[in-house]
C-alpha cells in the first residue's frame, strides 16, 4: 500500500525547522486501518459462521435445527446491542487513560472473549448455564468492538488528497471481505478435512483460537501507529478526540442518524450475502457446506474488486452519488433475490455472487459519506456513533429477521428486507441534499 510519490502529512506547524518536521504517507495509516479491520472481521465472521454450522448443534440440542439457528441469530445479534455501549465506556477511558490504553484493552478483550468461545463447555456438560456464558462473550465482543474504534478511517479520509478521498476511504473497507475469507477458508478446510464428529467436538474451536493470535498481531500493528508522537500530533492536529456522547448527541444527532441511514442499503445487504445464504442452504439443501463457503469465497473476491472499484468510481462521479446509483443497483437486485434463492443451487450461487458484487461496489464508500457533515470537534466520536447505529439497525438482525420470515412466510422478505435498506440509503442522501443546498 505504500507509495513513494504519495502525498506526505506534516505534523508539526509550518513555522518548525524543516529538519524538526516529520511526514506521514496516506499509505501508513491505510495500512494500519486494514489490518485493524481484517482482524476484527476475522473475529465477526468466525462468530458468524460458528452461529450457523456449530451452535445450533452444541449449545441448542434441544431445539429443531431451524428454532436453534434462529436462537444462536438472538445470541449474535447481542454484539451490535453493546457495540454502542462500548464506545461509550472506551471514550471516557481513552479521556482518563489516552488512546493507547484505550485500544491495548479493548483488543484484549476482543481476543479473550472471542477465545474464551473455545474453551466454552457444551449444552450437554453445562446446561443453560452454557448459552448464557456464549451470550456474556458475545456481548463482550461486542463491547470490545465499539472500543476498538481507533479515528484512524476518519484521519485518513480527512488528509487523503481531495481527489482521492474516494480511493482512500475504501482501503478500510477492504477488511471486511478479507476477514471473511480468511474465516470461510479455515471452516471449509476443517469441515472438508475432519469427521462430522471431530470437527463438532473440538474442529470448531480452531478458529477462535486463530482469532486471538490475529488480534495480538493487530494489536501492536495498531499501536505502533496510534502511539508515535507523529500519529499522536496529527490525530491532535486533526482535533480527532474524543467527546462526550452526551454533547454529540444532542448537537449532532441528526447527522448521526443522516450517516446511519445513508449506508443502510449496504448494510442490509451485507448478512444476507454473508450468513443468509449459508443459513438457508445448510437447512434447505443437500449441498456440501465446503462447497457453499468456497463459492462465498469467490464472492468476497469480487467484492475485493468492488470495493476498489468504488474509490475509482467515487472519485470520478462522488462518493454520495455512487452510494445512491448502487442503492438503486440493490432495490433492482432485491427484485430478483428471492426467485433466485428459490431455484436451487445454480441460482443460489448467482445470488451469492451477485449481491458480493454489488457489496463491494456499495460498502467500498459506505463509510463515512456524509461524515463531512460532522465539525471537526465532533468528528471523532460522531463517525464512532454512525458507524454503530448503522451496524446496529441495517446488520444486526438480519440474519434472525430474515431467516424466520422467510422460513415462516416465504423468501419474498429477502427481497423486502434488501428494499427497505435501499430505501433508507435513498431518503438520508435525499435529506442531506436538501441540507446542504439549505445551508
Amino acid at each position: 500500500m505504500m507509495n513513494p510519490v504519495a502525498p506526505r502529512f506534516r505534523t508539526e506547524p509550518a513555522a518548525a525547522a524543516p529538519g524538526k518536521a516529520h511526514s506521514i504517507a496516506p499509505g501508513e495509516i491505510a495500512m494500519g486501518v486494514i489490518i485493524g479491520r481484517t482482524s476484527e472481521y476475522f473475529d465477526f465472521f468466525v462468530y458468524a459462521i460458528a452461529s450457523v454450522l456449530v451452535f445450533p448443534t452444541v449449545f441448542f440440542p434441544f431445539e429443531a435445527r431451524l428454532e436453534g439457528m434462529l436462537q444462536a441469530f438472538v445470541l449474535f445479534a447481542l454484539a451490535f446491542v453493546a457495540r454502542p455501549l462500548g464506545t461509550v465506556a472506551f471514550m471516557a477511558i481513552q479521556r482518563r487513560l489516552g488512546r493507547e490504553a484505550k485500544l491495548t484493552i479493548a483488543l484484549f478483550l476482543l481476543g479473550l472473549s472471542t477465545a474464551g468461545i473455545a474453551f466454552l463447555p457444551t449444552y450437554a456438560d453445562l446446561g443453560m448455564a452454557s448459552i448464557v456464558l456464549l451470550g456474556v462473550l458475545r456481548v463482550g465482543q461486542g463491547v470490545a468492538l465499539g472500543g476498538s474504534w481507533d479515528g484512524l478511517p476518519s484521519l485518513l479520509a480527512l488528509n487523503a488528497p481531495r481527489e482521492r478521498r474516494g480511493w482512500y476511504a475504501m482501503l478500510g473497507q477492504l477488511g471486511a471481505p478479507l476477514g471473511f475469507l480468511l474465516a470461510a477458508g479455515l471452516f471449509s478446510y476443517l469441515v472438508t478435512e475432519l469427521s462430522t464428529v471431530d470437527f463438532m467436538d473440538w474442529g470448531w474451536r480452531y478458529p477462535f483460537y486463530v482469532a486471538f493470535a490475529i488480534n495480538v498481531v493487530a494489536l501492536f500493528a495498531r499501536l505502533r501507529l496510534v502511539s508515535t508522537p507523529e500519529y499522536a500530533r496529527l490525530l491532535d492536529a486533526n482535533e480527532l478526540e474524543p467527546v462526550g456522547v452526551v454533547e454529540v448527541v444532542q448537537s449532532q444527532g441528526r447527522n448521526v442518524l443522516i450517516g446511519a441511514l445513508a449506508a443502510l442499503a449496504s448494510y442490509a445487504l451485507f448478512h444476507l450475502v454473508t450468513v443468509f445464504p449459508l443459513s438457508w442452504i445448510s437447512l434447505y439443501s443437500d449441498r456440501p457446506i465446503s462447497e457453499v463457503l468456497g463459492t462465498q469465497m469467490v464472492g468476497a473476491v469480487l467484492a475485493i474488486a468492488g470495493i476498489v472499484a468504488s474509490g475509482l468510481i467515487s472519485d470520478r462521479f462522488g462518493r454520495k452519488r455512487t452510494l445512491a446509483v448502487l442503492a438503486l443497483l440493490i432495490a433492482a437486485f432485491s427484485g430478483v433475490a428471492p426467485p433466485l434463492l428459490a431455484s436451487g443451487w445454480d441460482g443460489q450461487r448467482l445470488f451469492i455472487l451477485l449481491g458480493f458484487a454489488l457489496l463491494g461496489l456499495s460498502y467500498g464508500q459506505a463509510s463515512g459519506a456524509v461524515a463531512a457533515n460532522f465539525s471537526a470537534k465532533y468528528r471523532y466520536t460522531g463517525a464512532a456513533l454512525t458507524s454503530d447505529l448503522a451496524w446496529l439497525v441495517g446488520a444486526g438482525f438480519a440474519p434472525l429477521v430474515v431467516l424466520g420470515l422467510s422460513a415462516h412466510f416465504g423468501l419474498a422478505y429477502v427481497g423486502i428486507y434488501l428494499l427497505s435498506g435501499a430505501l433508507g440509503t435513498l431518503a438520508a442522501l435525499s435529506i442531506n441534499r436538501a441540507m446542504e443546498i439549505r445551508d
